[in-house]
């Protein structure tokens, strides 16, 4: 099974989880500070909400969008699909057993037309022994990645 990621940038992080709970029926999968991962059954997502300021949030679909991605189940998949990307001629970037969004995952970095980040990833371990937070610190035009971004792809 795999699942559409979608993570956004929040400024009030508890209003956003009651929001999205209520919305979606599920409670959040893993809780930490400044961070909320929903497993969404139905319909089939990976919903992860970031804190940032409210400056840095903006109001509306402004300063919304974190990245994209797509979770599959093993590596295997995230190669295979890493290879499927580069033959199709985009340029992808693998990240391997990095530590972000507090879990151990393999995954792969496609740019979209406009530059926005995406990311199909495996999850090796949900609760590692260095977790590292997640971050709102993608450059979602450039593609730079700024210093200890976590879910950011390499530039």
């Amino acid at each position: 099974m795999s699942r559409v990621q979608l993570a956004l940038n929040v400024s009030d992080l508890e209003a956003s989880v009651a929001f999205y709970s209520t919305l979606f029926g599920v409670q959040p999968h893993k809780r930490r500070p400044g961070y909320a991962n929903f497993a969404i059954a139905e319909p089939p997502l990976k919903l992860v909400l970031i804190e940032v300021s409210a400056d840095e949030r903006g109001a509306g679909t402004v300063g919304a969008l974190n990245h994209l991605g797509v979770e599959v189940e093993d590596v295997d998949q995230v190669e295979a699909q890493a290879e499927r990307l580069r033959v199709a001629g985009l340029a992808a970037f693998d990240e391997k057993d990095t530590t972000c969004c507090y879990a151990l995952q393999d995954k792969v970095w496609v740019h979209d037309p406009a530059g926005a980040p995406w990311e199909i990833y495996t999850v090796k371990d949900d609760d590692p022994t260095n977790p590292q937070p997640a971050t709102a610190s993608l450059s979602l035009l450039s593609g730079g990645v700024q210093d200890g971004a976590c879910c950011a792809q390499p530039g």
